[in-house]
């Protein structure tokens, strides 16, 4: 793995918390803005365990995310990570990434509908990087 191109695709996930998580519903995309926090270059965001992506994620955990691209438009670099997602219930983790804001959804870190999808990249390819081609890195 290019230790580079690893250091800008974590700059850019430090520096966006908020992206797109596709996924597969009945045979068609489907997504959605997600929270994402990141464990070297392991994605996860929070979710109840009874919602309708848990159980399209199960049925296909193929997943994609977009992280980046939000202030300056058409100059900002953004990434593409492609890879395979699972239910994460990891107290541990549920309680590293857990934020005052969840708590319109659940109880706390606590809650057993508290969980986390963990989108384990495969590839991910950094674009529009100062303008330069699409750069790809396998993980």
């Amino acid at each position: 793995m290019n230790k580079d191109l690893k250091q800008k695709a974590l700059e850019i996930i430090s520096e966006h918390r908020t992206g797109i998580l596709a996924n597969v519903e009945n045979k068609k995309p489907h997504v959605r803005y997600m929270t994402f926090f990141n464990k070297d270059l392991t994605l996860f965001t929070p979710t109840k365990l009874d919602t309708e992506k848990v159980e399209e994620l199960e049925n296909n955990p193929s997943a994609s995310v977009l992280l980046g691209y939000e202030e300056k438009g058409l100059s900002d670099s953004y990434i593409e990570v492609s890879g395979m997602s699972r239910i994460n219930q990891s107290q541990e983790l549920k309680q590293q990434f857990w934020d005052d804001s969840f708590t319109k959804w659940f109880s706390g870190p606590e809650d057993s509908n508290y969980v986390l999808l963990e989108i384990q990249p495969e590839t991910i390819r950094i674009l529009n990087n100062e303008g330069g081609e699409a750069q790809e890195f396998q993980v």
